[in-house]
């Protein structure tokens, strides 16, 4: 186990506790893919509960229609998540192989793609 420490910092005079940041519980998002579309929140929490403590799912469902997108994130402490990706990844759910990985950051900025440049009536 890694541990961090903060250094000790003055307030007002009086010195705040050294505080130590365990990475057991740095928290790590896994990606779900090729999830059936019978699964449901309580069926992925259990399954990844067998490696350790789950503390977020979330399965993605299409914003136009509700319907399941057979995909979605877990998030569990660093090592458990290890453990889970090493066992779950393509291990059969529901008819499927499973693809397990850690989740990667959305890039964020301008959403949508950009209009193209104008082709047009009178341009020379």
């Amino acid at each position: 186990m890694r541990a961090a420490q903060v250094a000790p910092a003055k307030r007002g005079g009086a010195i705040a506790p050294t505080i130590y940041i365990s990475e057991d519980f740095l928290l790590t998002k896994l990606y779900v893919g090729n999830l059936p579309f019978s699964a449901t929140e309580d069926s992925v929490r259990e399954l990844f509960a067998a490696h350790g403590t789950v503390e977020k799912v979330a399965l993605i469902n299409d914003r136009d229609t509700g319907q399941p997108r057979g995909f979605g994130f877990v998030e569990m402490s660093s090592a458990d998540a290890q453990r889970a990706m090493q066992t779950l990844n393509g291990k059969d759910f529901g008819g499927r192989p499973l693809k397990v990985n850690e989740a990667q950051d959305k890039p964020r900025g301008g959403g949508g793609g950009g209009g193209g440049g104008g082709g047009g009536y009178g341009r020379r």
